[in-house]
């Protein structure tokens, strides 16, 4: 984010759950009501912001070979105007605490699964956090150095 910002680019982060967020109860309000989900919660403005964004960079600790849940909840509630969500680059920053990246696997899966339903996706960058298990362990990693630097050449 730094990287990016240093280079002109006006950027934002949004934590998820920091958020108030539910899931998709696949209800599928959204299809006769213009786009607008049945749940008054924080998703709407952060899909505005989706729409809106020309880079979307999804990070993600990983939870059992996934994404964790506050993260696919955004994904899946971008289903209320999905098709809105277009020409994007896309950038990944996965952590584990496992030091292989074939641990990671299924989460990058997940996050490419999520691009391929985006018109025009790019993928850009991607980010294997290994080893990082502990909150704060990834001072003084490597990670953060190749997170500036993949911000920075935006």
């Amino acid at each position: 984010m730094r990287g990016a910002a240093e280079s002109g680019n006006d950027v934002e982060k949004v934590r998820p759950a920091e958020k108030k967020i539910g899931y998709c109860h696949a209800c599928y309000y959204c299809g006769d009501h213009e786009g607008q989900c049945a749940f008054k919660d924080d998703m709407a403005e952060l899909l505005q912001k989706m729409i809106d964004a020309d880079i979307l960079v999804l990070a993600s600790p990983v939870y059992f070979y996934s994404i964790d849940a506050q993260l696919k909840a955004v994904i899946d509630r971008t289903v209320a105007r999905w098709t809105e969500v277009k020409d994007k680059d896309f950038y990944y920053i996965m952590t584990a605490a496992d030091s292989g990246r074939e641990a990671m696997d299924a989460t990058l899966a997940s996050l490419r699964g999520y691009a391929a339903c985006v018109e025009g996706a790019k993928e850009k960058g991607v980010i294997y956090g290994t080893g990082v298990y502990e909150k704060g362990a990834v001072e003084g990693s490597p990670y953060l150095k190749q997170a500036y630097e993949m911000g920075q050449a935006v």
